[in-house]
């Protein structure tokens, strides 16, 4: 362990639960949610609204107000947990800058089962259509350090924020007094 996990990114392709998990995890484990759709700037949710995947220019933007935001909880003395797709390793070391012992939990799944999700989420930009670029950008973080992966088509979101707990309670989290 290269250093005590003190923050997290739930990170996946577009429906695989990452909002769910990290509010469920939230609860467990007291820590503070960072919902990272919510630092898109208007242009990149006009753009995957019209069905036009992200590019890195796009997302270079959002990951530093993420940085940001990530720093500033931790600051505070709360435990941040962030939702962001952080497909690409670059992306991911971008985040890695912001807090060391930073851990990543990769809800895995496959496009079938996140085109269906997606195509029943109601009120998000994010269509089904663009499932497949998600996957095509997606460099799997499995083997990269401090990343836990977990089967987000066979487990329900208590399942898996149960397990991402009993792994951040492993690797460093302490549990509030």
């Amino acid at each position: 362990m290269n250093h005590p996990i003190t923050a997290l990114v739930i990170m996946g392709v577009a429906g695989c639960g990452k909002t769910s998990v990290c509010d469920a995890l939230c609860e467990l484990s007291s820590a503070t949610a960072i919902e990272g759709d919510t630092f898109h700037p208007a242009a990149n949710i006009e753009k995957m609204s019209a069905g036009i995947p992200l590019n890195d220019e796009d997302r270079a933007g959002w990951l530093d107000s993420l940085c940001v935001e990530l720093r500033r909880v931790d600051a505070t003395g709360q435990r941040p947990v962030l939702t962001c797709s952080a497909l690409k390793h670059s992306y991911r070391e971008v985040l890695r800058s912001a807090l060391p012992g930073l851990g990543f939990v990769f809800l895995e799944l496959t496009p079938e089962v996140a085109a269906d999700r997606v195509s029943h989420r109601p009120g998000h930009f994010m269509p089904s259509t663009l499932i497949d670029s998600q996957f095509a950008t997606l460099e799997s973080p499995v083997g990269e350090p401090l990343t836990l992966a977990l089967d987000a088509s066979t487990h329900s979101v208590d399942q898996l924020a149960k397990q991402a707990h009993i792994w951040w309670l492993a690797n460093g989290l302490k549990q509030a007094v």
